[in-house]
């Protein structure tokens, strides 16, 4: 076992645990002003959307199993995470923070202050950075952790690496497998929206999922029509586009009878991916003429992806 002390926090969302667990969920998530940027009243404002929106995002959770399979998915990712970089002789603790829902991360912080770690490694389960994701998390870690800041290394992103590329194949070549043989299928990549200001000031996460897309058809030599859309739009203000939805109402007036949806920007499987895009959006293909209609798994345990997050970690490890 190395001499060096590590602390591996996985980053990630969270989401509710039970159907109780919605609204206080929802309203954790609407006071985010990296992403809600209300000029006053942010909490009256989280709580009065939260309240609004809570029966209907009820009714999703209850057709999924009546709560997000985030939490456990993320502590299957630690275990596993960490009993790979401990034989590895690699001396660490990995942990999970979660933006909006427990353990938070003022929490997990509070866990890591009391023990003497040489090297802290925040590492969200987010491929791609966006301040509305990454940045959020960064930003509460910077608020609430009390410790030694120079400890602290800070992964933006890894959306062009060769482990995660790998998996996304993957889970593309296993998905392939539910259409008929011989057919022509489309693969549409569908990523999570963000607010277009964002990008407009900079955000590089369009750009990196473009990216990301581009070198998987690559890998694949480009066999497949293919083509990238947003999802999971909330409020007013204008969000990417083109949205998944009209995405694929189009693709059935074009005559696509295969289509086969890859959650790009997603690691684990949630409410944006079993009830969003399988049944709500599998119900838009089925109208509009998609006779076959396949979304592919999240990475979620994947050996790929772990092998990914322990690369990442011995790559930081091996700096000084």
């Amino acid at each position: 076992m190395s001499e060096t002390k590590v602390a591996v926090v996985l980053m990630n969302l969270g989401g509710p645990d039970s159907l109780e667990a919605v609204e206080p969920f929802l309203r954790n998530l609407f006071s985010d002003r990296d992403i809600f940027k209300i000029p006053f009243g942010q909490k009256f404002f989280a709580k009065i959307i939260s309240k609004s929106r809570a029966p209907g995002v009820v009714k999703q959770y209850e057709q999924i199993g009546g709560k997000s399979p985030i939490n456990e998915i993320t502590e299957k990712q630690r275990e596993l995470l960490e009993t790979a970089l401990r034989k590895e002789t690699i001396n660490a603790d990995v942990y999970s923070a979660m933006r909006y829902w427990d353990p938070t991360t003022k929490e997990t912080a509070r866990k890591i202050e009391e023990r003497n770690y040489d090297k802290i490694i925040l590492l969200p389960l987010y491929p791609h950075y966006s301040i509305v994701t990454v940045g959020s998390a960064f930003n509460e870690w910077d608020r609430v952790f009390k410790g030694e800041k120079d400890r602290v290394v800070k992964i933006k992103s890894y959306y062009d690496k060769h482990f995660y590329l790998k998996a996304i194949n993957q889970k593309i070549d296993e998905a392939l497998n539910y259409f008929p043989k011989g057919e022509k299928i489309f693969i549409l990549f569908s990523a999570h929206s963000v607010p277009q200001s964002v990008v407009r000031n900079g955000d590089p996460y369009q750009m990196q999922i473009e990216e990301s897309v581009d070198f998987i058809m690559r890998e694949r030599g480009r066999e497949n029509a293919h083509s990238i859309s947003y999802q999971s739009k909330v409020g007013p203000v204008k969000w990417l586009e083109p949205s998944t939805e009209e995405t694929i109402k189009k693709l059935g007036s074009q005559g696509i009878k295969n289509l086969l949806v890859v959650p790009i920007s997603f690691v684990s499987d949630n409410l944006e991916t079993l009830y969003e895009l399988k049944i709500e959006y599998g119900k838009v293909a089925k109208e509009n003429g998609v006779e076959n209609f396949v979304v592919t798994e999240g990475l979620n345990d994947s050996k790929i992806f772990i092998e990914l997050l322990k690369h990442l970690v011995k790559k930081l490890m091996a700096e000084k």
